[in-house]
């Protein structure tokens, strides 16, 4: 009897020693389910590159070169690069054996055709299997440019558009719903997952219903409850501070009275309330652009926080008009860190009036994070907040350094916080990525069976 109890205790281990080896490891098929607060207008990469999920656009249109997480640039579908001495004309050899979802061999005359449309100042010529462009400029940064969601490959073709990602759209309701279905002849590998099911539109209280129910398997976590998540036992895997959070006025300071205004403006708002009582600790106050851990040098730029010194160093010899601040009206958060703003401002002598609608003097903007290489970065927030084009003396970083100081000094700019992006998954959701800079890495998810 013993020796009979030992048999099927020795085979039951076994049995549960199976099952929980393939329980992890990698394994195909399956549905992924993912709910997102945005709602962007089209499915193609210059849409996404402002206003998808940050790494979305690269499941369907892959760019010609790609970025690691230290921003270093590493081949994509290009395999290789050449730069003439200047910096102005560049040669990219394309990779073979690449298709498009429809089919279509990737060459260099489509490569061309879609690199236009999102870079025009650029002459961009296919020759043979490879893809020549020049620039007006010497621009080092071509192949970490290329490297941006708005330069993802893509073709046209009986009113489909299609890329050579890992996923294929296979239902597209705009700003809705999207359906991705696993690409099997992906030239890295067919995914693990079937297909994706991607809900927009959904608020943080839907998303988190959604996972509790069981109708999701990832969902966004709003900065502010990042820590609440995490208190309540939720699987969170969060970024690095990547999402700027900041003020832009509409031009340049038209007197010096204003210019000094402005900086009496910037140096008075408590980021550090704003970060610790308004967004929880989601993020860190910011005196740059661009985020410590990408440059290394941002806890060098003044935090504001202090309207008295503000007050004292910084109020113009008159006061000036009453100053227009606009906002997201459909997100309750920027009217709270408005509202701070405003009294934050008024102790310093400066007077706002909150506008919902219509041109204002400034607004108040969230922005991600447009590159992991700290130069190609700066230059896209620049374009994005209308400010000068920042000015490199080199590659180096006391000249990125140099560039951002300047960009600062002309009081059309005023940084507070740095957000952390979020993420909670189901248990049974595996190998999710998500990059310093924000962007989800998820061609290789995989789903587990889920316990009953």
């Amino acid at each position: 009897m013993k020796q009979t109890c030992s048999i099927l205790l020795a085979a039951s281990s076994l049995l549960w020693s199976a099952f929980a080896t393939a329980a992890t490891r990698p394994h195909y098929g399956g549905t992924l389910r993912v709910t997102v607060k945005e709602t962007p207008a089209a499915f193609d990469p210059a849409t996404l590159a402002t206003s998808g999920p940050a790494g979305l656009s690269r499941l369907v249109f892959e760019t010609l070169v790609a970025l690691d997480e230290r921003g270093r640039s590493e081949p994509g579908l290009a395999l290789s690069w050449q730069v003439e001495p200047g910096n102005q004309r560049w040669r990219f050899l394309l990779r073979s054996g690449v298709n498009f979802h429809d089919g279509a061999i990737l060459d260099a005359n489509t490569v061309a055709a879609s690199l236009r449309a999102s870079n025009p100042n650029w002459k961009i010529v296919p020759s043979g299997n490879t893809l020549i462009i020049e620039t007006d400029i010497a621009e080092p940064d071509v192949p970490t440019e290329l490297a941006l969601d708005r330069n993802g490959i893509f073709r046209r073709a009986n009113g489909k558009i299609g890329g050579t990602g890992p996923f294929s759209v296979a239902q597209w309701d705009s700003g809705k719903h999207l359906t991705l279905k696993a690409n099997d002849q992906y030239w890295l590998g067919r995914p693990f997952l079937d297909s994706i099911e991607i809900d927009f539109g959904e608020d943080y209280r839907e998303q988190a219903t959604l996972l509790d129910l069981g109708k999701a398997d990832v969902i966004e976590i709003a900065p502010e409850n990042i820590h609440r998540a995490q208190a309540e036992g939720r699987n969170v895997i969060t970024s690095e501070p990547s999402k700027l959070i900041a003020l832009a006025f509409a031009g340049a300071p038209k007197t010096e009275d204003e210019a000094h205004a402005r900086a009496a403006l910037a140096m008075s708002i408590d980021t550090t309330a704003i970060n610790n009582v308004v967004l929880q600790g989601g993020g860190v106050p910011a005196g740059a652009l661009l985020p410590n851990w990408e440059t290394g040098y941002a806890f060098t730029f003044t935090v504001g926080g202090s309207a008295e010194i503000a007050h004292q160093e910084h109020a113009p010899p008159r006061r000036l008009a009453p100053w227009t601040l606009g906002y997201d009206t459909s997100d309750s958060i920027s009217r709270v860190i408005a509202e701070r703003i405003l009294l934050n401002v008024r102790d310093a002598g400066i007077t706002l009036q909150l506008a919902s609608s219509g041109a204002t003097d400034l607004r108040l903007l969230r922005i991600s994070l447009p590159s992991a290489e700290p130069h190609v970065a700066l230059s896209e927030l620049s374009k994005a907040l209308q400010l000068p084009e920042p000015k490199f003396s080199g590659s180096a970083i006391a000249a990125l350094y140099s560039a951002e100081a300047s960009l600062l000094q002309t009081h059309r700019i005023v940084p507070l916080v740095h957000l952390r992006s979020a993420v909670a998954l189901r248990a049974n959701v595996h190998d999710w990525v998500t990059l310093p800079s924000g962007e989800w890495e998820i061609q290789n998810v995989w789903l587990s069976p889920e316990k009953p």
